[in-house]
């Protein structure tokens, strides 16, 4: 028979050995468990996954090549979505709008013109001289997002299906962004009273007009959301462009906004900047255009910024007598929370919010704002309660060792192993 000693070493190593190795294991998971509203998987645009060969749409483009001749239109598309993208389920559109559609808000939308009869807008869209002109396409795209009705497929409405657009030309009909056109746009939406101002272009330097402009908007109570950075170079590598600030995102109180991908991360290539308030869903994103019925994908900073938009005008709907600056506070501090925080136009409108809730996004800017989250008081945390943990995990495994070594050495009359 075994001695007492040695029987009850023996039953508490095997036990203490599990309990000491699942140590580690225990303070991982609970560092890298992702968040229950983060999607784990989405479909393609079409809807088609696990391994399917998706629908191919063609692509919007942002602008049109400025080096050619002649100026040739986007063309009509002639394929059209056949289910919902993955930018609405993330932004939880079907929910959202059980609750608003953004109705009796104004959404001025600053990019490339809106084609006034494009399918899903007709009758909501006013648009005057060449702002009725979208050569390019992108403007319509981006109406869709903000406002459309999604035509003929209802799943494919934008954040804000009630509102109505007003379009505006910041750009010329290639698509190249022009700071007059853009300052221009901005007075033109102040004076037509819009409670939303999406500005999808963004511009390199500071214009002192356009910095007027703006005050001015914010002043006569606009929501201003502008495009963090502008889209990147179509040759060459954004990674050569050195981090900057861009305007009017730059601007005091404007919301900046930047794109992601379907995991959150902005996507490769995208232009460095500090000054981000907000990212949304910026890529294989389905819309209409200007001609036709059919449907395009986009992506780029500017489809992330009108998806803001969009939630910004549900945003005023729902809390009609708040100010601009507590729409921009209330879609950041519902943002999902990541190192730049993830709009979720659903919790904007529907959660409700106490006193201590976040300032509004951008109001307090600094020349270059760092909008990612400065973590290095909880990583020297974590790496302190690792070492604990692996100091104690050793320490445990020391003490079992030695009772186990101990009670071999006493079965043997501590002979040395090996000796009869």
């Amino acid at each position: 028979m075994r001695p007492p000693a040695r029987r009850t070493t023996r039953l508490l190593y095997g036990p203490g050995l599990a309990a000491a190795l699942m140590l580690p294991a225990a303070v991982a998971p609970a560092q890298a468990a992702p968040h229950p509203r983060t999607p784990i998987a989405f479909p393609a645009a079409d809807g088609k996954k696990d391994g399917q060969k998706g629908q191919e749409l063609p692509g919007m483009p942002t602008a049109l090549d400025p080096r050619a001749d002649a100026v040739v239109c986007t063309p009509a598309s002639k394929e059209k979505a056949r289910k919902q993208d993955w930018s609405r389920q993330r932004l939880d559109l079907d929910r959202l709008h059980r609750h608003t559609a953004g109705a009796g808000v104004t959404v001025a939308l600053i990019s490339t013109g809106v084609d006034p009869e494009a399918a899903g807008l007709k009758g909501r869209v006013t648009a005057e001289g060449e702002a009725a002109d979208d050569c390019v396409g992108h403007g319509t795209f981006l109406a869709g997002l903000i406002a459309g009705s999604g035509g003929s497929t209802p799943r494919l409405a934008g954040v804000a299906p009630g509102a109505e657009i007003l379009a505006l030309r910041g750009t010329d009909r290639r698509g190249q962004p022009d700071p007059a056109l853009v300052t221009a746009a901005v007075r033109e939406a102040t004076e037509a009273k819009a409670g939303v101002i999406a500005v999808a272009v963004a511009l390199p330097g500071k214009d002192t007009e356009l910095t007027r402009a703006v005050a001015e908007a914010r002043k006569a109570g606009a929501v201003v959301v502008a495009a963090a950075t502008p889209e990147p170079p179509a040759r060459g590598s954004a990674d050569e462009i050195p981090s900057r600030t861009y305007w009017p995102a730059g601007e005091p109180g404007v919301l900046a906004v930047a794109d992601m991908l379907p995991a959150g991360a902005r996507p490769d290539g995208a232009l460095p900047t500090a000054a981000v308030d907000l990212v949304a869903p910026g890529a294989g994103v389905v819309s209409g255009g200007p001609r036709g019925s059919g449907h395009y994908l986009g992506g780029g900073v500017a489809v992330a910024t009108a998806y803001a938009a969009g939630a910004a005008a549900v945003v005023r709907a729902t809390h009609p007598d708040g100010p601009a600056d507590s729409v921009t506070r209330r879609l950041t501090a519902t943002a999902y929370p990541a190192d730049v925080p993830q709009l979720d136009a659903y919790a904007a409108v529907t959660t409700v919010l106490g006193d201590s809730a976040a300032p509004a996004a951008g109001a307090e800017r600094r020349a270059e704002p760092v909008a990612v989250r400065d973590t290095a008081d909880t990583d020297r945390a974590t790496g302190r309660a690792t070492l604990f943990v692996l100091l104690g995990t050793a320490g445990v495994l020391a003490v079992l060792w030695a009772g186990f070594a101990l009670a071999r050495a006493r079965a043997r009359g501590w002979r040395p192993a090996g000796q009869g």
